[in-house]
C-alpha cells in the first residue's frame, strides 16, 4: 500500500532546534505573515547553514505563549528575537552528515522524568497516553544508559512533558538538548489521534528522538516527504553516529515524514544509533 506522506515541522527556539514530524502534506493551512526579514538577518541566517530561499515571520504558540519567530520553508522557526544568540556555522570536514545534533543528554541526566500532562486545554487523549507508554517503553527495552519513568498528571514538574497544542493534522514538535538535558516540551496536534495508536506511537518515539538528540535521518533531503530540501545545520550540527548509514533513504524512526502504516518501533539501526550515544 502506498504510504501517505506527511510535512516535517522544524522549529529553533532560544538554544534549541524544535524538530517537528509530520503535518499533512496536501491538508496544510497557509500562515499568515507578520513581518517580511531584513537584509542583515537573512544574511545571519545563511551563515547559520539555513536555507533562506522562502523565509517569513509568523508567531508560533508554545504553552506558555506565542513569539514572532522566522518561518523557514514552512518548517523551521527561529526567534526574531533570539537570532544573534546562534553561532555562526563552521566549515566541517567532509561536510556535515546525518542523524545527532552536537548537544546530547549528559550522564548525570539520563534518568528521565516523563509526564503525559492531563491539564485543561492541553490533555492528552486516551489513545495518546496508551501511545505515549509505548514510545517510553521503546526506550526502556533497548541497551542503553537511559532510563524513563512515565507519569500521568496536570503537573509539568519534569523533564519532559507530553502535551496536546490542539493543531489540526497529525504529529507533533519537540527540541534537542541543551546544557546537557534532555529538551523538555513535546507537542502532539490533536489530529494526530486520528490515526491508529501504533502511528501515534511513530510520532512519540520520533518526539523523544529529537529530545535527546536525534537529527532526522534525512535531513538532507527530506526525501520522505516526497521533498529534495535541505533542513540545514542550523548552528546544532548534524553528525553521523558510528555504524549507521549515512543514506537519506535508510529505514528509521526518524524519517522526517511518516506513513498511515507506521508500527511504532525501531528499526536495528534505530537502536544502534542509540546504544552507540547512550
Amino acid at each position: 500500500m502506498k504510504k501517505i506522506k506527511f510535512l516535517a515541522l522544524c522549529v529553533i527556539t532560544a538554544g534549541f532546534v524544535i524538530s517537528c514530524q509530520k503535518q499533512e502534506v496536501f491538508k496544510e493551512a497557509p500562515q499568515e505573515v507578520a513581518v517580511t526579514p531584513t537584509k542583515d538577518q537573512l544574511i545571519k541566517l545563511n551563515n547559520l547553514g539555513v536555507n533562506t530561499s522562502d523565509v517569513k515571520i509568523d508567531k508560533v504558540t508554545f504553552p506558555d505563549g506565542t513569539s514572532d519567530n522566522f518561518l523557514i520553508s514552512g518548517d523551521i522557526a527561529i526567534p526574531v528575537s533570539g537570532l544573534e544568540k546562534f553561532s555562526d556555522l563552521e566549515d566541517v570536514a567532509n561536510g556535515n552528515k546525518q542523524y545527532r545534533t552536537n548537544n546530547l543528554v549528559s550522564s548525570g541526566n539520563r534518568n528521565i522524568s516523563v509526564i503525559g500532562y492531563t491539564g485543561s486545554g492541553y490533555a492528552l487523549t486516551s489513545k495518546m497516553r496508551t501511545a505515549l507508554q509505548w514510545a517510553v517503553n521503546n526506550y526502556n527495552e533497548l541497551n542503553s544508559s537511559l532510563n524513563f519513568t512515565l507519569s500521568f498528571s496536570a503537573s509539568t514538574n519534569a523533564d519532559m512533558v507530553v502535551y496536546n497544542n490542539g493543531d489540526s493534522g497529525g504529529g507533533g514538535s519537540a527540541g534537542f538538548p541543551s546544557g546537557g538535558k534532555a529538551y523538555k516540551w513535546i507537542q502532539i496536534n490533536q489530529g494526530t489521534d486520528a490515526y491508529n495508536t501504533n502511528v501515534i506511537e511513530h510520532v512519540m518515539t520520533h518526539e523523544i528522538g529529537h529530545c535527546i538528540g536525534f537529527r532526522h535521518q534525512d535531513w538532507k533531503s527530506r526525501q520522505s516527504c516526497g521533498q529534495n530540501s535541505n533542513e540545514g545545520t542550523a548552528g546544532v550540527g548534524a553528525v553521523l553516529i558510528p555504524g549507521t548509514p549515512s543514506s537519506d533513504r535508510a529505514d528509521s524512526i526518524m524519517l522526517a515524514c511518516f506513513g498511515s502504516g507506521e508500527d511504532g518501533e525501531f528499526t536495528s539501526t534505530d537502536r544502534t544509533a542509540i546504544n552507540t550515544l547512550y
